[in-house]
């Protein structure tokens, strides 16, 4: 059957429910959010609705100042309505996905799910949040109907952020609702869905919960202290900064324990857990209630030394707190050097040194562990590796960890370290495979135990991952850029720089990328990667170097040429369409803005940030933001106001901090780009967007037509720079800056409004860079900001 989800009930107001309500909002649904009366009313609150609402209104009230935030944008808190469940819990009938998000005792969800049943539609849609009560428990009693409508689905904390999203069914669910829940959670979510079966603590709990205590322990056994084991277990073998200790801390050690006791109590043939124990430094924090960030302190603290703000880290032998401890490990500081993540986990894993000996030691645990969880816990392996990279934020999974190291390396630090090898991994290598995945056509392929073969990944054609095309001869190369071939006539380039900084080498890429895609047989052109951030910007280095050395002639050259380049992106003979995720920043915005498309994932943080470091935009996106407003102007229309908006979004460095929040700063347009939640489907996307828009593409024309204020349009904005630094938002300089902006987004000093070309606000927005990058106060700037990574304020 088809399916549409229009409005969603989330039952529960707590910090799940609520952030959960929050990215439901966040996708467009209409959602009603409710939770219990509050005990403690007196008998006349009793009959005031607003009281009876109270505590799922404060949860509401809440939302907007959540950190991290739980909303795209705080409008759309419109979008949910409250109430409580005695009152309200009617109104499901009018919802087609009920979500239990309550307390975590099975007798009050098995209530709650009786009165649900009164009012529920057949064919309602009802799920559970739960992380520690089996599925099909809850379900016991409920009618057919309802037992084939219901399962698990366990959003990990927080909800926007965090992309697993573990789909449990029960023996009675529907294979419809199963296959509708993957779908839904993949692409309407954002998610990674992840199929589990309903097992103690499910997938990514199961393994990384497993994992972090192995950890603890295993630090305590080579005397390792905190703040290593951190470097050890973050980016340096492609994790979070967070690293172990930091995680627990923020997970709550009261939480982790837990989770693993519920495994042990219920997993008895779980040999691993049940061998797990409780080093006495974690009991004394136990003890103590020294949870972590909930309770102020735990493996870290935060304190004062001085009238200076410091981080103590406890102590594993004296179980006090003590200032941060430098590491230095040879083989840590050896990784700084790598930058590809497969590469520098094999190092540590074969570095001869204690850093090499705590990743072998964690290793063998990881790897045994999560192999004999297959098939108890999924049937196939790449699920624990997608649960693990979405729920945790790994870059590589379990088994993607164990082939860059090594088959055999693997196996053999298993049986050195005394795990225990799964039988099927015995299978694996008596067959003589090496490998637990590999690429064919671009197409990832996992290892099968059950079928003792190589097969795809179900839905992996789906995702573009250029990773996947390395073994391929790229149909160009640079030092900075790679231009793949991804099928079907598309191309996709690839910037390849240190955080994906525009610099020399990839304005060449483009300018190339566009040369063959006009030239040979290809139908378009994406701009795009599968990395955390599209790019960070301008290579500031660049500039600064010719700013300080007062290479004018040299740095007007670079300007023009990455103005020219942008402005390729448009007028190119082919279209040319730009995928977008994480920070895409400065220059990478002004690609947005010329690009012919953009996809750009739900979280992409978008804006024009050059005024931080004493610049205006200068790749064309101050000429870009005057184009717009232009073509905003409306006759009758108080033109000055849109001037005005569009004005502050760059004089003030506005990053929006969602993709929906950069279409309200005209950052993204919605004639042009648009918006997708599961951003490893961006490049896929960007692709079907090149191959429609290919079938009738004409090139459009450069701009003579450009309406632009003048005089007048200078002095409201000269005004609305004054009032920035009247209300102290702004500096001296930043006023200077802002003047710049608005020169050249009124075409400078005309007489009076008229129609202007693109060249010529290009050649007064390169002539104000040009000027403001000789002022000493920019230049101040762009050290400050090469050197601590921060803005300066001067």
């Amino acid at each position: 059957m088809s399916r549409r989800i229009k409005k969603v009930a989330v039952l529960g107001s707590g910090i799940m429910g609520a952030s959960i309500a929050a990215h439901c909002a966040n996708i467009g649904l209409d959602v009603l959010m409710l939770d219990i009366v509050p005990f403690d009313l007196s008998d006349e609150e009793k009959q005031q609705p607003k009281m009876r609402n109270r505590i799922v209104a404060q949860a509401l009230k809440a939302l907007p100042k959540s950190k991290p935030a739980a909303l795209f944008d705080k409008t759309y808190l419109n979008r949910i309505a409250i109430g409580n469940f005695d009152d309200d819990l009617h109104k499901i009938k009018d919802c087609d996905w009920v979500i239990e998000v309550i307390i975590e005792r099975l007798d009050i969800k098995q209530q709650l799910f009786e009165k649900i049943e009164k009012y529920r539609k057949p064919g309602t849609l009802i799920t559970s949040n739960t992380s520690s009560i089996p599925i099909h428990l809850m379900a016991e009693g409920r009618s057919e109907d309802f037992k084939k409508h219901f399962c698990g689905t366990h959003f990990f904390n927080p909800p926007r952020y965090l992309r697993l999203l573990e789909i449990i069914p029960t023996p009675d669910t529907s294979q419809e609702v199963v296959d509708f829940f993957m779908h839904y959670g993949d692409v309407y979510l954002g998610k990674q869905t992840v199929l589990c079966k309903d097992t103690p603590a499910f997938i990514a709990n199961r393994v990384g919960v497993y994992t972090m205590l192995k950890v603890i322990e295993i630090a305590k056994e080579l005397g390792l202290n905190a703040e290593a084991v951190d470097k050890l277990t973050g980016p340096a073998s492609g994790r979070p900064k967070t690293g172990t200790f930091r995680l627990s801390d923020l997970v709550g050690l009261d939480v982790t324990l837990k989770v693993m006791q519920t495994v042990k109590e219920n997993c008895p043939d779980d040999q691993d857990a049940q061998n797990l124990s409780v080093p006495a430094f974690v009991q004394h924090l136990m003890d103590n209630k020294w949870y972590g960030g909930k309770s102020g302190q735990g493996f870290y603290k935060k304190s004062k030394v001085n009238g200076e703000k410091v981080i103590l880290t406890f102590d594993f032998d004296t179980m006090e707190y003590r200032e941060k401890a430098r590491v230095s490990i040879p083989s840590l500081k050896q990784t700084k050097n790598i930058d590809d993540v497969p590469k520098r986990v094999k190092y540590l894993f074969n570095a001869q040194d204690i850093g090499g000996e705590f990743t072998r030691k964690s290793s063998a645990a990881l790897f045994s562990y999560s192999a004999q969880r297959v098939p108890e816990i999924t049937d196939h392996l790449y699920s624990v590796d997608d649960a693990i990279r979405a729920g945790f934020a790994w870059k590589l999974g379990p088994f993607e960890t164990w082939d860059a190291i090594g088959f055999e390396a693997g196996i053999n630090a298993i049986e050195a370290e005394g795990y225990v090898v799964a039988d099927w991994v015995k299978a694996m290598q008596a067959a003589g495979h090496t490998a637990f995945y590999k690429v064919e056509n671009g197409v990832k392929q996992f290892y099968n135990m059950h079928t003792q073969s190589y097969e795809a990944i179900p839905g992996a054609n789906e995702f573009i991952i250029l990773d996947n095309y390395r073994a391929q001869a790229p149909v160009y190369k640079n030092s900075e850029t790679v231009l793949h071939d991804i099928g079907d006539g598309v191309l996709c380039l690839e910037f390849r720089s240190k955080m994906n900084a525009i610099g020399a080498g990839v304005i060449e890429g483009v300018n190339k990328a566009i040369q063959i895609a006009e030239e040979g047989e290809w139908k378009g052109l994406v701009i795009g990667n599968n990395a955390e951030r599209f790019t960070v910007g301008a290579n500031l280095m660049m500039i600064g170097m010719y700013a300080y050395q007062g290479e004018w002639e040299e740095l007007n050259f670079a300007i023009k040429a990455f103005q020219d380049t942008v402005m390729r992106l448009r007028y190119s003979n082919i279209p040319v369409v730009l995928s977008v995720q994480g920070m895409a920043l400065g220059g990478g915005c002004e690609m947005i803005m010329h690009s012919n498309a953009t996809v750009a994932a739900a979280e992409s943080y978008i804006g024009l940030v050059e005024v931080g470091v004493g610049l205006i935009p200068g790749g064309a996106g101050t000429k870009e933001f005057a184009v717009r407003a232009s073509d905003e102007f409306k006759d009758g229309d108080v033109m000055m106001n849109r001037l005005i908006e569009r004005f502050t979004t760059v004089a003030m460095a506005k990053v929006a901090t969602s993709a929906s929040e950069a279409f309200n700063f005209g950052l993204l347009s919605e004639k042009k780009d648009r918006i997708v939640m599961n951003q490893f489907r961006n490049i896929g996307e960007a692709k079907k967007e090149v191959l429609t828009m290919a079938e009738n593409y004409v090139a459009p024309i450069i701009r003579t037509d450009v309406k632009v204020l003048g005089r007048s349009g200078l002095g409201a904005l000269y005004a609305a720079a004054s009032s920035f630094k009247f209300g102290n938002y702004i500096s001296d300089h930043d006023m200077k800056i802002a003047r710049k902006v608005a020169w050249v987004m009124c075409g400078g000093d005309l007489t009076a409004p008229q129609e202007v070309s693109e060249h010529y606000l290009l050649d007064l927005e390169r002539e104000a860079f040009l000027s403001l990058a000789g002022e000493r106060k920019t230049q101040e700037r762009i050290q400050h900001m090469l050197t601590t990574n921060k803005p300066l304020r001067n």
